[in-house]
């Protein structure tokens, strides 16, 4: 049952050339019902926020967006991709997951992590990638799945909220393990101290063109320096999750 109050749940829109079949939104912390150190809006369970300020905070969501269709994923640093033309009636464990169905809210829950939306006005697909996920090609699993068919046209990309390189500090087993599978990534990886600082949107989207995708728009939202809209789970550790959402918006009767 939908709550029912008054909603003031702020959401990001992508800064993507708009594609009139299809709607997408990252949400921010704010606007939920978590207590502190999940304040507020908080949309996952498994962080050991109380169930039911999660539940109650997706119900806020999903009044908010006007859809109850909202597919969640047991996320694991998988390279799964899921495909779905109906929700699931339990959470499948995947990383990314796409549709061609209208209707259906896909979703990636993210705190530093990239949310990753791609979509042709005929599918659309929602990728979450953290530096293993890019490194054991999440990128590429979801790609081979959802866009090598025929008659595909012109794909899109954008690049949520995440942490950015000036926060994003790695060892240099991270380092060794990109420029390994991609000797041109040395680049995004800057020496600091006995560490490395490393660019993930910048890996992100040298990955993508590599497999064709050419329109990809960066929003270039750090949620590591920006305490007041975003969760990090590098800088506070015990945090909530913001989720990124995409979809088909279904044709009205009379368009049919």
């Amino acid at each position: 049952m939908m709550i029912s109050q008054t909603i003031d749940l702020p959401l990001i829109k992508p800064n993507w050339p708009k594609v009139a079949s299809v709607q997408a939104f990252t949400t921010t912390r704010q606007g939920g019902v978590s207590l502190p150190p999940y304040d507020s809006l908080n949309l996952a369970y498994h962080v050991e926020d109380d169930p039911q300020a999660v539940s109650q905070n997706r119900q806020l969501l999903a009044q908010k967006l006007k859809q109850s269709a909202i597919v969640w994923l047991d996320q694991q640093h998988t390279t799964n991709c899921l495909y779905v033309d109906h929700t699931p009636q339990q959470i499948p464990t995947a990383d990314a997951i796409w549709t061609d169905q209208p209707g259906l809210v896909l979703s990636v829950m993210t705190a530093d992590c990239l949310p990753i939306l791609l979509t042709n006005g005929k599918r659309v697909c929602a990728i979450h990638a953290g530096w293993r996920g890019l490194v054991d090609g999440i990128i590429e699993t979801s790609l081979n799945q959802c866009i090598t068919r025929a008659g595909d046209d012109s794909w899109q990309a954008w690049i949520g909220p995440a942490i950015s390189a000036a926060f994003f500090e790695v060892g240099d087993e991270v380092r060794q393990a990109f420029i390994q599978k991609y000797p041109l990534f040395t680049d995004y990886f800057q020496p600091h101290g006995q560490k490395w600082l490393a660019d993930l949107a910048a890996m992100a989207e040298q990955i993508l063109r590599f497999h064709g995708i050419e329109i990809i728009t960066q929003s270039g939202l750090c949620s590591y320096a920006d305490s007041t809209r975003f969760y990090s789970y590098r800088r506070d550790n015990q945090t909530g999750r913001m989720a990124s959402l995409i979809w088909l918006e279904a044709k009205a009767e009379s368009d049919k």
